[in-house]
């Protein structure tokens, strides 16, 4: 037990380090139709566009490349009693769904439960863009707005090991529910 508290330890400071980890930036845009917003590297480049759908009867948010190829879509689940949404691949399979977990007095929490039956937790403060993702205690993901102090605009550290598209429609997704007027 000690030397799994130790190895959690180490591979959750490789986010402090930077070791293996790739900083995305969301940059959402002030004046859209539809909610689109670019997800850039941490040099500003460009590497994702969220396409918001605005006349759908369900939130969707595609995730496009720069070439206009989907990645992933983030589609809402209407008549629902929790709110959740689904995350799909580029075939349209379903690869997670993210909802809120019980409500806790101090902290959100959120479920991200993959097609695979891993399931990830989401901890922190999620209305202001400073939370975590975790596996079995292990940070997948660290969401923070520390790093931008332009309005709209957040970074996302992603882990080595994990699924970059996921993670980051998992934080489109968040983001939509937390935030549904924005």
């Amino acid at each position: 037990m000690f030397e799994e508290r130790k190895d959690r330890r180490r591979a959750n400071h490789a986010f402090e380090d930077g070791e293996g980890v790739t900083r995305y930036r969301m940059q959402q845009k002030m004046i859209s139709i539809g909610n689109d917003y670019w997800i850039d590297n941490d040099a500003g480049d460009h590497l994702y566009k969220v396409n918001g759908k605005v006349l759908r009867a369900r939130r969707t948010y595609k995730i496009e490349d720069r070439e206009g190829h989907t990645v992933a879509t983030v589609q809402g689940r209407p008549l629902r009693i929790k709110d959740s949404m689904a995350i799909e691949d580029a075939d349209g399979h379903r690869v997670a769904l993210v909802k809120k977990a019980l409500v806790s007095p101090l902290r959100d929490r959120w479920l991200i439960k993959a097609a695979d039956g891993g399931e990830l937790t989401v901890q922190g403060n999620v209305l202001d863009h400073e939370y975590t993702i975790e596996r079995d205690g292990y940070k997948v993901a660290e969401v923070s707005k520390r790093w931008f102090r332009v309005r709209d605009t957040y970074g996302l550290d992603v882990g080595p090991t994990a699924d970059h598209a996921t993670v980051l429609a998992a934080a489109v997704a968040i983001d939509a529910m937390t935030h549904p007027g924005d």
